[in-house]
């Protein structure tokens, strides 16, 4: 007889409480579930009683802080057992004591912390490195925050509200530089000295940081290594009073060196002064070369007395005749004066005038002054040291043309001077400014994996560390890598 299946005899076979029967997996998921949270326990109370408190830390600390990873009190306050949220600018400065971006409130804002801008547990990170989030709460609205006037009043980042550099504004296009440069003459084949060949000079032939030695290219020997009267520092300009001294020294190789007539100039432009000498004279103050030219002259002639007899070329009359020559003879003074008469009328009006402004006390201008004529009969006792010298203006090169920023040519030594200070090769004055605009500067720098870093701390200096102070040490080597 066959057997009948029917539904309910089919459902009469399923065991109703097969989801209570023990697996594997449910035994395992019930262990995790109680071992779990039992070693959890186990590890903090672990750190705990081992004092390693980074179990409570919000994430790693960055680079320059990373040994403190185990020195949580080192920053945060700890009270009955627990450690303060945030850590005090007491803590840090007690290693970095130096002035604060703002020392009070501005604007009716809270005093501005260290960790306001500094925020640490973020991992590997520089911590200096601040986002501009924290510059633009004051500087995207600077008047409503307090600021003053002499910044810009809403910047948001370097390509949304940054300004043009002060250096190149309409108002300041023009240096006050005093030495005759033409840039684009000298970026151009250009014959090097009277009869010398045609040589086609770089920018680093002049331009080097001071770091860097000088190329001797076009230097003379007899220059680099000479004394000079006057003080570099007096024909130099450092730049503002205010500007902010930067956190690590200088390296030397971030700015250029002011050029210098020995080491770029001198092998090109000749001090000569007089066809019997084979070497020029000093390049230093008016009265050291006329000391220099008379003492010269002194010498030669004590050493060819012969030439104290002189043929004065023959004129014409005026009906056109031409005369005999004349002979005269010279005493040691007179020909030591004429001769020193001589080139430093040639210094003064067209050696010198070439590059340098010259002005007299005596004379309103160069041109003012009188010309000695030729064959000239001083009054006695008269010498050329009695004759007016002239002045040379300070050169007032200037170091520093963005003095509130920080700027490394040695990050750019890869690309070439005029990708940059493209205006060089048309510039025909000294006082140009031949500064690259900020459009050049955001062709490299802006957001993006793409391209260089542009946040406000790339350029800027927030803490002057001329002012920082010397703190006591407060930790030992060993007790860093020990517990």
């Amino acid at each position: 007889m066959a057997r009948t299946r029917t539904t309910k005899k089919l459902a009469q076979r399923i065991d109703l409480n097969y989801f209570k029967r023990s697996t594997p997996l449910k035994r395992a998921k019930f262990w995790l579930s109680l071992l779990l949270p039992l070693l959890a326990l186990s590890w903090i109370a672990w750190r705990g009683y081992s004092g390693d408190q980074r179990v409570y830390s919000s994430g790693p600390m960055s680079e320059t802080h990373a040994v403190l990873e185990k020195e949580c009190v080192a920053c945060h306050v700890q009270k009955s057992g627990a450690l303060s949220a945030k850590a005090s600018d007491n803590a840090c400065l007690e290693c970095h004591d130096g002035p604060t971006h703002h020392a009070v409130g501005i604007g009716g804002r809270k005093e501005l912390t260290c960790a306001d801008c500094h925020a640490e547990h973020k991992g590997r990170v520089d911590i200096s490195a601040v986002s501009n989030q924290t510059c633009t709460v004051c500087h995207s609205d600077l008047p409503s925050n307090g600021g003053t006037a002499h910044y810009a009043s809403n910047i948001r980042s370097f390509e949304d509200g940054h300004p043009e550099f002060a250096a190149l504004v309409a108002d300041s296009t023009r240096g006050p530089g005093t030495v005759k440069l033409n840039h684009a003459i000298h970026m151009q084949p250009i014959r090097r000295g009277p009869t010398g060949p045609t040589v086609q000079l770089g920018c680093a032939d002049c331009h080097r940081p001071p770091a860097v030695p000088p190329p001797a290219t076009y230097s003379d020997s007899n220059y680099v290594g000479a004394k000079v009267s006057y003080r570099e520092s007096v024909r130099l300009i450092a730049g503002v009073a205010n500007a902010l001294s930067p956190r690590r020294p200088r390296s030397g190789r971030e700015l250029l060196a002011p050029v210098k007539f020995a080491n770029a100039c001198a092998g090109c432009h000749l001090l000569t002064f007089d066809e019997r000498f084979d070497f020029g004279v000093p390049h230093d103050q008016p009265e050291v070369v006329r000391a220099f030219v008379v003492k010269k002259f002194q010498q030669y002639i004590a050493e060819h007395p012969h030439e104290l007899l002189e043929l004065r070329d023959p004129n014409r009359d005026l009906s056109g005749k031409p005369r005999s020559p004349e002979f005269r003879v010279l005493t040691p003074a007179q020909w030591i004066r004429e001769r020193s008469t001589d080139a430093q009328e040639l210094l003064w009006r067209k050696t010198c005038a070439q590059c340098h402004a010259l002005t007299y006390r005596y004379a309103g201008s160069l041109e003012q002054l009188p010309r000695l004529p030729p064959w000239s009969h001083a009054p006695n006792g008269h010498s050329p040291d009695h004759e007016p010298l002239p002045e040379i203006e300070p050169t007032l090169t200037t170091l520093r043309w963005m003095p509130h920023a920080k700027f490394d040519h040695d990050a750019h030594r890869s690309f070439s001077c005029v990708s940059c200070h493209e205006k060089v090769l048309k510039s025909t004055a000294s006082s140009d400014v031949l500064l690259p605009g900020i459009q050049i500067c955001k062709t490299c720098h802006a957001p993006g994996p793409e391209h260089a870093e542009s946040r406000c701390f790339e350029c800027h200096t927030y803490h002057d560390w001329s002012k920082g102070k010397e703190v006591p040490p407060k930790f030992t080597l060993p007790a860093l890598h020990t517990r």
